[in-house]
């Protein structure tokens, strides 16, 4: 039943769901329109607010592209491209392959997101033309959906942020140490729950007939592999000795391990570092990784492209008072053992306007931390209950699945069928698993 199911709602969304910038742009005209009736004395204010906030996360959106770039250079190590490859081979039916892809990406999330991007695109290619009796895009969407696991990673942008000193809310709920977020117990099992059932449920999506194999687009298999120049002039040897990239990512390694040991604590510019230290060291020469970087970037044109246009949602959304309308009509209703859950269902709906952890933290913590802090309930609880709503509405909001698709040539509407079924089910694990632990 559940396959009919996904099958008719995956024909819906593809008949009716427009282009990504397509959904941020209507996204803006809509916090306008509900803006102008929610402050119409000033209608003014919502266009300077979204003048003013389109280039305020400019510094987050360089960590954020960096966050991915890093990641997906790292993956294209040639033993890890290769690793990816042999592992694919033991996909060898449909079931095994969405599992095996799940498991896999899920893992990678853990680490970073960003390595998660390309691990899931390269693993879905590779297990798609080995095993054509995979149905392609839930393929995809299995790499794609353990994107809300990432909040409890070493990549998590909300558990990194309020752990970094000097973060924005500093003065009112202090520095958080990760053992406290994404290394707590309540994490760790909500993360542990869903990475099992995740992949059963997607098992029971699959169609049974009409399956779309894996077909090769000439861009994406097009090999970027050239013959190696002979190192004949002096700056062909700088280029391609091992040497250079070794030593500036040793320097960069002591420095995140000098780090570590004194006392540092994971945040976005440390993990950026560290990533691009191992890229460096692992690449084998200068030339190498600039390659690598160049191909990255190509993924992120979207990111950059749409970034600023949410980032002016946001803004808009706090100067006409609607973030603060839908945050306050949650917190009215809760409880100190209900606040944690209704901050996970604000936390959903908000980003499904500002699909960022960042940048919806930068919206909702300043409200949401110390009402729940009037009712007794720890920072730390609260940022998490952020992030894992801003995680779970992840699947049905296009923007984050953009570099997966671009990288794998197909289209958001080929995937976010499988994506809204799975939303209904993670979100009502989350929400009891919430309610249990925290």
């Amino acid at each position: 039943m559940l396959s009919s199911i996904a099958d008719r709602v995956s024909k819906g969304v593809q008949r009716y769901l427009p282009d990504a910038f397509v959904i941020a742009v209507l996204l803006t005209l809509f916090v306008f329109i509900v803006g102008f009736f929610t402050n119409p004395a000033e209608p003014i204010t919502l266009f300077k607010s979204f003048g003013d906030g389109f280039w305020t996360y400019l510094a987050f959106t360089m960590q954020m592209v960096l966050l991915l770039m890093t990641g997906m250079v790292l993956a294209a190590v040639p033993f890890v491209r290769k690793g990816l490859e042999s592992l694919s081979a033991l996909a060898n039916t449909p079931n095994k392959a969405y599992i095996l892809t799940f498991v896999v990406t899920a893992i990678a999330y853990y680490i970073n997101w960003g390595l998660a991007v390309v691990v899931g695109a390269i693993l879905v290619r590779e297990i798609g033309k080995r095993n054509q009796k995979a149905h392609f895009p839930l393929l995809v969407a299995a790499a794609y959906s353990p994107t809300v696991l990432y909040t409890a990673g070493l990549s998590s942008s909300i558990g990194l942020t309020v752990a970094t000193e000097d973060h924005f809310l500093e003065d009112m709920m202090g520095v958080i140490p990760t053992s406290d977020t994404i290394f707590a117990p309540s994490t760790i099992i909500i993360f542990a729950v869903l990475f099992v059932t995740m992949p059963i449920f997607i098992c029971f999506m699959a169609p049974k007939t009409n399956i779309k194999p894996y077909l090769a687009n000439e861009m994406n298999e097009k090999k970027q592999s050239k013959e190696p120049e002979t190192a004949d002039t002096p700056a062909q040897k700088l280029e391609r000795t091992p040497v250079l990239g070794i030593t500036i990512g040793a320097i960069g390694l002591i420095y995140v391990v000098s780090e570590f040991i004194n006392g540092r604590d994971l945040d976005l510019n440390i993990i950026n570092l560290l990533f691009l230290s191992l890229g460096l060291i692992l690449h084998g020469s200068l030339g190498q990784f600039g390659e690598a970087f160049k191909e990255a970037s190509t993924s992120t044109s979207p990111i950059i492209l749409q970034f600023p246009f949410y980032a002016g949602i946001i803004a808009v959304l706090a100067s006409s008072g609607l973030g603060q309308m839908i945050i306050d009509g949650m917190i009215s209703v809760a409880n100190k053992e209900t606040f944690d859950i209704f901050t996970y269902w604000t936390a959903g709906i908000v980003n499904m306007l500002a699909p960022s952890g960042g940048g919806q933290w930068a919206l909702q913590g300043p409200l949401q931390v110390p009402a729940g802090m009037e009712l007794g309930v720890e920072p730390a609880t609260i940022a998490m209950a952020v992030g894992w709503g801003d995680a779970w509405t992840n699947l049905i909001q296009p923007f984050w699945a953009l570099p997966i698709l671009s990288v794998v040539g197909l289209h958001i509407r080929h995937i976010m069928g499988y994506c809204f079924l799975l939303s209904i089910w993670v979100g009502f694990v989350t929400t009891i698993l919430l309610y249990f632990l925290y």
